[in-house]
């Protein structure tokens, strides 16, 4: 009778192996995080992701509820599926967070962020801006001779693209609130 021998480290088919598999591949995930409205909770929150290495692409912060002094946390981050798992079960472990939920998989969301963008140009460089902004539904909040200020709305792409073609037309500045996100539909 030959015997089975298994490799150590390899992973064999069995109700014992347990263990759910992850990718090596990076993904951004977008978390909402309610917490308690009191001073410290955002920097323990911060401070969980700086004290492991995490990147925070985007962070929002408002309050949300007036009466309850709550607030949402919406952060945007990127790590390989375990890295993900472990921020949501470290964020839910922080005494003021009462909830975390990850918008990716949870279903579909909106995604919106707010942008300035101040481009500095004339001439030809100035009419472009202004059929660019229009195309992208972007506002002037601000003129003066040689410049605008422009507001857009939309997802974070939207506002990478505009950005993009702003810079050869004179982009000088850009100030940019990070992703606001709610879930669609019924909870």
């Amino acid at each position: 009778m030959a015997a089975l021998k298994i490799k150590k480290g390899s992973t064999s088919h069995s109700a014992y192996n347990l263990r759910p598999t992850f990718s090596d591949v990076t993904e951004r995930h977008t978390l909402a995080v309610v917490v308690d409205n009191e001073p410290g909770v955002l920097a323990r929150v911060i401070g969980l992701f700086s004290g492991r290495g995490y990147n925070i692409e985007s962070l929002t912060v408002a309050e949300v509820d007036h009466t309850g002094h709550q607030s949402r946390i919406t952060i945007v981050t990127t790590g390989k599926p375990q890295v993900i798992e472990q921020i949501k079960a470290q964020l839910g472990r922080i005494v003021p967070v009462h909830d975390v939920h990850d918008l990716t998989v949870e279903g579909p969301s909106v995604e919106r962020e707010l942008g300035l963008f101040k481009v500095a140009g004339e001439g030809d460089k100035r009419v472009e801006a202004m059929r660019l902004a229009d195309i992208f539904r972007a506002n002037v909040v601000d003129t003066t001779l040689d410049s605008f200020v422009f507001e857009i709305t939309g997802a974070p792409e939207k506002i990478d693209a505009f950005a993009d073609l702003m810079r050869p037309l004179g982009l000088q500045e850009v100030a940019r609130t990070g992703v606001a996100a709610l879930s669609r539909g019924r909870l």
